[in-house]
């Protein structure tokens, strides 16, 4: 595993990248929630099953948690962030974009303009709680293949499958993912593995 920095318009950004045993056949790069770390049960399980699959996994830490705090930067402070950051790693190799929850909606924000090959959204927050009139589905890229994992009791709504858009309800599960989390490991290699990104 490496560990850096990269310097983003809005200070600097926490890489850890883990390559896997052979030649990596995808990068796939996650970031974290709102008030989370990359260190969220759901990301490490992902994390640890794709590498073993065959993918190059880096995952980054916004400017506004390597500098201690809590509260999210604005949308487009994370975008902007976030697109340095994958620009700086660009490698040649397909690229994956993901994350959870907010991290799922910088993904699938600069998914296109980043040229991603596919999205991974864990917990995709459609709505905030008690407020579907307020919907984030706009945010799912229409023409790229994104798969969204997201349990069928989170409070922050299931988008609908439709397009490129993939959904894998997860039962019992709330936002955290935390229930079953090999199963939502398999789903997410099985994905990739389908588009031939890993092994």
């Amino acid at each position: 595993m490496r560990s850096f920095s990269i310097e983003t318009p809005r200070g600097p950004a926490g890489i850890r990248i883990t390559d896997p045993a052979g030649p990596p056949l995808c990068q796939l790069v996650l970031g974290h929630g709102a008030g989370g770390d990359v260190d969220a049960p759901d990301l490490t399980v992902v994390h640890d099953a794709a590498v073993a699959a065959g993918a190059r996994v880096t995952l980054v830490t916004q400017p506004y948690r390597v500098a201690g705090r809590r509260a999210p930067a604005p949308a487009n402070h994370l975008d902007e962030a976030w697109t340095a950051v994958v620009t700086g790693l660009a490698d040649g190799l397909p690229l994956i974009l993901g994350g959870r929850s907010s991290g799922a909606r910088v993904a699938c924000r600069t998914a296109e303009q980043l040229g991603a090959a596919g999205v991974l959204a864990l917990a995709f927050p459609l709505h905030p709680p008690g407020k579907p009139e307020r919907s984030r589905a706009g945010e799912l890229p229409t023409r790229i293949p994104t798969l969204v994992v997201n349990g069928d009791r989170d409070p922050f709504g299931v988008p609908g499958a439709g397009g490129a858009v993939e959904v894998a309800v997860r039962p019992g599960a709330v936002h955290d993912l935390r229930r079953d989390l090999p199963g939502t490991a398999a789903i997410v290699v099985g994905w990739l593995r389908s588009h031939s990104w890993v092994r």
